[in-house]
C-alpha cells in the first residue's frame, strides 16, 4: 500500500495535477495543490480503497453498459462513470414473473422514481432520490437558496472500494442494494415478508441498465421476479409547457421561484413526449409545415398478445398520427409488433408497448414514465388485461344491441371484437400521451345529431376519444345508422389537445409560451365551443368524485341527459326480451343471460345517476381573463324540473319492463334485494336529503331566485310525483307504497335533525310544511283505500303525527 500512496503522488506532482478527493465536489476556485494531496492522502489511508484489479478480478463477469456492474463471486459492484455523477435518472421497478397481491402482473409497473448517483463523506457513493418539489429561475439570487432548502432523500449508501482505469469510474459495493430488501429489490413499502433474494439477470444498455431479481414474497413464500431499470434522463430537460386547466393534460406541480415575485407560484407543466424535427427540417416546422420527427413515439406490441388482436391494437396506435399532423408532424406515432427473433428484451426500458396482461380483471390502462423535471414522456408500458373484451362486449351489447344485428351474439366476429379493441386500443394512447379524460367532450353534442348519420360522420357522437363516452345508445333502429359510426375515433378535441400540446411556439421564454398557448385556446374556442375540455371533478385524495357540472359525467351522451337517456331506454327496452335468445348457448347454464341482464341493470342506473346530477347541477366552464362571461353558471330551471319528469316517467312509474319474467325467473333469485325497488328508494332518499337541498339553496344564494329552482317549487313537483294518486283513489303496488315510506322516511330526517347546518335552513321549514300537507291529503284519501293500501296510510298518518308533534332539545 505505501508503494502504491508513494507513486500516486510521483504521478500526480510529477503531472503538474491539482489533486482533488474523488468524494469531494470539486472547487474550482481551489488552486492548492498540496493542500489537495495531502488531504487525498489521509483520506485514503483510512479509507477501504484497493487497487481496481484487487476488486475487479479475473473471474469477474462484467456487463458493460450505461455502468458496469460486475459480479465477482457472490459479490456485485458497480462502476459508475463520473460523468454519471448528480445525472438524472428515473428508477422503474417493474414485475416479470409471479403476480403481486393478485393486483399486478408480469409487464406492470410496480414503481417509479427521479434518483441520482452523487459522492457522499468518507468515500461513500449516495443515491438520492430526485423530489423535485421546487424549482427556480437559474439566474435568480433565490436559486441557490431553493436549492438548499430542498434536499432530496437518501436511499441508500454504498462505499466506493476502488477507482476505474485513469480514475474515470468510482466502484463501489452494491451487494446490499441488490441481493437484500433494498430501494432497488422491494415490491412494497417497507415489506419485510421478502426472503431468497438473488439476481437473476443484468441486461445493459447504453442508456439504461436492467436488473432482474428473484425473492420469495408474501406469507406462501410466492416466486416473484421483478425487473429495476435506471433509465438515464436527458442532461439538458425539455423545455417545460405550462398547463392551462381549459385543456386536459396530466401535469406535474412544482413551487417556482423568482426574484421579483409576490407570491410563490406553483407552476403545473404537463407530460409530454420530445418530439422534434431534424435539424434540417427545423424552419420548415417552424413555419408550420409538415415534417417527421427526429425520434417518433413507436409503440409495441407484446409478443404474448393472440395474433388476432395484434393488428387492431396497432390500428388504435396508428389512429393517433392525424392529431400530430395537425400539430405539424407527420409519422410522429406508429404502433409496430414485436419483430420475431429480436434480441431485445421486453423489460428493456427503451421500448414502449402494449403489455398483454393475463388477468380476469377487465380492465384496460395507459400510464407513463416521465422526466420529472421537464413533464418529457420516457417511455409507456400501457397495460392491457385480457379480459377487457367481456367488458365492451356487454357495453355494446347494451348500448348498441338494438341498432346493430351482430351484437345479438354470445361471440362477437373477429371485425367487431376487433373494432372495439381498436376503440380501447386508442383511449389509453391517449392517456400515455399526456392526455386526461375529457368528460365534457360528449355533452357538446346535440342529442337529435346521434341520429344523423351524416352529421355522425363528419363529427362523431363525442369530440373525443378520452371521453367515458362509449357507444350511440341514442341511435335508434330506424334511423339506420352503419356500424362503424355507433362508437368512438379520434375527434376534433383529440386532435386540437395534441396540436396544443405539440406544436411549436414560437416564445423566447417559458412564460411568454405560456401567454401565446392560451391565446391558441381563447380563439380555437370562440370558433368551436365543441373544443370545450370538461374535466373530472376530484376529492381531496384525487379520486374521482360526485359532479356537479351535468355536462362533464361519466358515460354519459348529449347535451340533454333526460332526452338522451329516454333514448337508450327506448333501447333497453327492444333489447331485454330478446335477451335469452341473443345469449344462448348451447350446454350453458344462463351464466351468459346472467351477465347481459346484469349489464342492463347497471346501464339503467347509470341513466338515474347522469339524471340526478342536474338537480341544483352548476355548470363550469374555465375561461381566460380576456373572454368575457361567468365560469360558473346554474344549471337551467327548466332541465331541473325535466330532470324530476324523467324519475316520475322512467322509474317512479314502476319500470316493470325490466322485470321481464322471461329473463329474471332464470336469473334472479326473490331472496336476493329488489332491485328496481332498492333503485327507486336511492333516487327518493337523494332526492330528498340535505346535501341536495343544499346545492338548491347554494345556486339561490350566489345566483339569485330569478336563475334558480326555488325549494318550494322542487318540493311540490316531487311531491305531486309521488303523492297524487291520492286524490283519486288510484290504487298502488308495492313500489307506490315503498317509495311513499321512503318519501316520509326522507324528510322525517330533515324533520327531525338537531344540527343547525340543516334545523337552521330554509329548507326545512319548506320540508316541514310539505309533511304536514302530506299527512292531511293521506287522511282525507283514508276511505277510498282497503286492505294494504288503507293499512299502508294509516300507518304512515301515525308515523308523521308522531315526527310532527316531536319534541326537539337543542
Amino acid at each position: 500500500m505505501k508503494k502504491y500512496l508513494i507513486f500516486l503522488v510521483l504521478i500526480l506532482v510529477a503531472g503538474g495535477i491539482s489533486a482533488q478527493l474523488p468524494w469531494e465536489k470539486k472547487d474550482e476556485k481551489k488552486d492548492d495543490r498540496l493542500d489537495s494531496l495531502l488531504s487525498m492522502l489521509k483520506q485514503t489511508r483510512k479509507s477501504k480503497i484497493r487497487p481496481y484489479e484487487k476488486v475487479i478480478t479475473a473471474d469477474a463477469v462484467s456487463h458493460k453498459g450505461l455502468f458496469t456492474i460486475h459480479e465477482v463471486r457472490d459479490s456485485f459492484f458497480i462502476e459508475l462513470p463520473d460523468t454519471l455523477l448528480e445525472r438524472r435518472m428515473v428508477l422503474i421497478k417493474r414485475l416479470v414473473k409471479g403476480t403481486l397481491d393478485g393486483k399486478v402482473y408480469p409487464g406492470e409497473e410496480i414503481d417509479d422514481k427521479g434518483v441520482y448517483f452523487a459522492m457522499g463523506p468518507d468515500s461513500s457513493i449516495y443515491l438520492f432520490s430526485n423530489r423535485e418539489k421546487a424549482q427556480a429561475d437559474s439566474n435568480s439570487r433565490l436559486a441557490k437558496a431553493v436549492r438548499d432548502a430542498n434536499t432530496d432523500a437518501v436511499l441508500q449508501t454504498m462505499n466506493i472500494v476502488a477507482f476505474g482505469p485513469h480514475h474515470a469510474s468510482y466502484v463501489f459495493d452494491a451487494t446490499s442494494l441488490l441481493k437484500s430488501n433494498s430501494e432497488l429489490t422491494s415490491v412494497k413499502e417497507k415489506d419485510a415478508t421478502s426472503k431468497g433474494f438473488h439476481v437473476d439477470y443484468v441486461h445493459v444498455y447504453p442508456i439504461n441498465v436492467e436488473i432482474g431479481v428473484y425473492r420469495m414474497y408474501g406469507a406462501d413464500q410466492t416466486p416473484l421476479v421483478t425487473n429495476t431499470s435506471f433509465v438515464l434522463l436527458p442532461r439538458n430537460p425539455m423545455r417545460q409547457r405550462l398547463l392551462d386547466r381549459r385543456l386536459g393534460y396530466f401535469a406535474s406541480d412544482v413551487d417556482y421561484f423568482t426574484d421579483d415575485q409576490r407570491h410563490v407560484d406553483t407552476r403545473a407543466f404537463i407530460w409530454r413526449w420530445r418530439l422534434e424535427p431534424r435539424a434540417e427540417d427545423m424552419e420548415k416546422w417552424k413555419r408550420g409545415e409538415l415534417v417527421e420527427p427526429e425520434h417518433p413515439i413507436v409503440i409495441y406490441i407484446d409478443p404474448n398478445t393472440p395474433k388476432q388482436w395484434v393488428k387492431y391494437l396497432i390500428q388504435g396506435v396508428n389512429d393517433w398520427q392525424t392529431a400530430f399532423e395537425q400539430a405539424g408532424f407527420k409519422n410522429a406515432i406508429v404502433g409496430k409488433e414485436w419483430p420475431a427473433g429480436d434480441s431485445a428484451n421486453l423489460d428493456d426500458a427503451r421500448y414502449s408497448f402494449i403489455c398483454y396482461l393475463p388477468s380476469g380483471e377487465a380492465n384496460a390502462y395507459g400510464p407513463n414514465v416521465h422526466d420529472p423535471r421537464s413533464g418529457e414522456i420516457i417511455q409507456t408500458h400501457i397495460g392491457w388485461f385480457h379480459n377487457v373484451m367481456s367488458l365492451v362486449h356487454d357495453w355494446y351489447l347494451v348500448q348498441a344491441g338494438a341498432t346493430d344485428p351482430k351484437a345479438h351474439h354470445v361471440i362477437y366476429d373477429e371485425q367487431l371484437m376487433g373494432s372495439l379493441v381498436r376503440f380501447v386500443s386508442s383511449h389509453e394512447v391517449g392517456h400515455t400521451l399526456g392526455l386526461r379524460h375529457n368528460l365534457g367532450s360528449s355533452g357538446m353534442t346535440p342529442v337529435e345529431k346521434m341520429r344523423d348519420a351524416a352529421w355522425l360522420k363528419q363529427h362523431g357522437h363525442t369530440a373525443s376519444i378520452m371521453d367515458y363516452a362509449r357507444f350511440n345508445y341514442v341511435a335508434q333502429p330506424e334511423d339506420n345508422i352503419p356500424e362503424e359510426l355507433l362508437w368512438p375515433h379520434i375527434g376534433e378535441y383529440d386532435r386540437w389537445a395534441i396540436e396544443w400540446g405539440y406544436k411549436y411556439a414560437d416564445a423566447a421564454t417559458v412564460e411568454e409560451e405560456k401567454k401565446i398557448t392560451g391565446r391558441w385556446i381563447s380563439e380555437r374556442l370562440a370558433a368551436n365551443p365543441r373544443l370545450w375540455y370538461g374535466n373530472m371533478e376530484m376529492d381531496r385524495k384525487g379520486n374521482p368524485a360526485w359532479s356537479s357540472d351535468p355536462r362533464a359525467q361519466m358515460e354519459d351522451l348529449g347535451d340533454n341527459n333526460m332526452t338522451a337517456n329516454a333514448y337508450g331506454i327506448k333501447n333497453l327496452k327492444r333489447i331485454v326480451p330478446n335477451l335469452p335468445a341473443w345469449c344462448h348457448e348451447a350446454g350453458g347454464e344462463y351464466q351468459n343471460l346472467e351477465s347481459a341482464y346484469k349489464a342492463v341493470k347497471d346501464q339503467f342506473r347509470r341513466y338515474m345517476t347522469q339524471v340526478m346530477v342536474n338537480i341544483g347541477g352548476v355548470e363550469r366552464t374555465y375561461k381566460s381573463e380576456d373572454v368575457p362571461g361567468d365560469i360558473y353558471v346554474p344549471t337551467s330551471k327548466a332541465k331541473q324540473l325535466e330532470a324530476l319528469s324523467f324519475f316520475n316517467d322512467q322509474l317512479f312509474n314502476t319500470p316493470k319492463w325490466l322485470l321481464d319474467p322471461t329473463v329474471i325467473n332464470k336469473v334472479s333469485n326473490p331472496a336476493e334485494p329488489d332491485y328496481v325497488g332498492d333503485l327507486q328508494q336511492r333516487v327518493i332518499n337523494t332526492l330528498v336529503d340535505s346535501s341536495t337541498f343544499g346545492r338548491l339553496s347554494g345556486n339561490i344564494a350566489q345566483f339569485g331566485p330569478a336563475r334558480s329552482l326555488s325549494i318550494s317549487e322542487y318540493v311540490s313537483t316531487l311531491h305531486k310525483y309521488i303523492w297524487d294518486g291520492l286524490a283519486t283513489g288510484g290504487p298502488m303496488d308495492s313500489y307506490r307504497r315503498n317509495m311513499q315510506k321512503s318519501y316520509i322516511g326522507a324528510e322525517s330526517d330533515i324533520v327531525l335533525s338537531l344540527q343547525p347546518a340543516v334545523a337552521e335552513t330554509d329548507y326545512a321549514g319548506v320540508v316541514r310544511t310539505d309533511m304536514a300537507r302530506v299527512q292531511k291529503e293521506m287522511t282525507a284519501a283514508l276511505p277510498k283505500y282497503t286492505g294494504l293500501d288503507r293499512e299502508h296510510l294509516e300507518s304512515q298518518i301515525a308515523m308523521v303525527k308522531k315526527i310532527l308533534d316531536a319534541k326537539t332539545d337543542f
